[in-house]
């Protein structure tokens, strides 16, 4: 497959609703497998057809577990709370605080035109949240509270508290599922060895 050319901040693309997808073509299939291919590339979690140019209703999203490919997909329950830092493919190097919900319901059909629920929490419901966003012209950057930041600052700043927490004698270890960092005194862990 190809990879695409991902759309930036300001192109009128971005801005705008995408078509409902009635059936699946090769074209669209090609799409997606495109659009994962980038999604990868680029070292992204989600992305949707709208960020490489193309105004339909089609999103793919990877936190860890496997490629969901969503054709329409609608947020049919939502719940909870989570605040934190996001970012987009379509705006590099930038991040900005945002409120998203904790949990969500998303219909949607698979690629093969078959209807399907996904239920997400934490990372997954926050990027199904952006990424549905897309389809419909918005942009993380209008629901960010506070300033935008340069996204290499976080990394400096969480890197700088990594370090802190070693010489305190604390120490971490990364979960790839959800990309939330779990803490752990090093006293627990022997503890729980035993």
């Amino acid at each position: 497959m190809a990879l695409r050319t991902i759309r930036e901040l300001g192109d009128e693309v971005l801005e705008k609703e995408c078509r409902e997808i009635k059936q699946m073509t090769p074209r669209l299939r090609s799409l997606a497998k495109d659009m994962e291919d980038t999604m990868y590339a680029a070292n992204g979690v989600g992305l949707a057809a709208p960020q490489v140019g193309v105004l339909r209703q089609l999103i793919v999203i990877d936190v860890g577990d496997g490629p969901i490919y969503l054709v329409n997909p609608v947020i049919v329950e939502q719940d909870g709370e989570q605040f934190g830092s996001e970012g987009c493919l379509s705006y590099p190097g930038k991040a900005g605080n945002v409120r998203r919900p904790s949990h969500v319901i998303v219909k949607a059909l698979d690629l093969s035109m078959n209807p399907i629920e996904v239920e997400g929490e934490d990372l997954l419901a926050r990027c199904l949240c952006h990424e549905i966003d897309h389809l419909h012209g918005i942009m993380y950057t209008t629901r960010v509270e506070g300033e935008i930041y340069d996204a290499g600052t976080l990394a400096e700043e969480e890197e700088e508290d990594e370090e802190e927490d070693e010489e305190e004698g604390a120490f971490g270890e990364d979960d790839e599922q959800n990309g939330w960092r779990v803490m752990s005194h090093p006293d627990s862990r022997k503890q729980e060895g035993n």
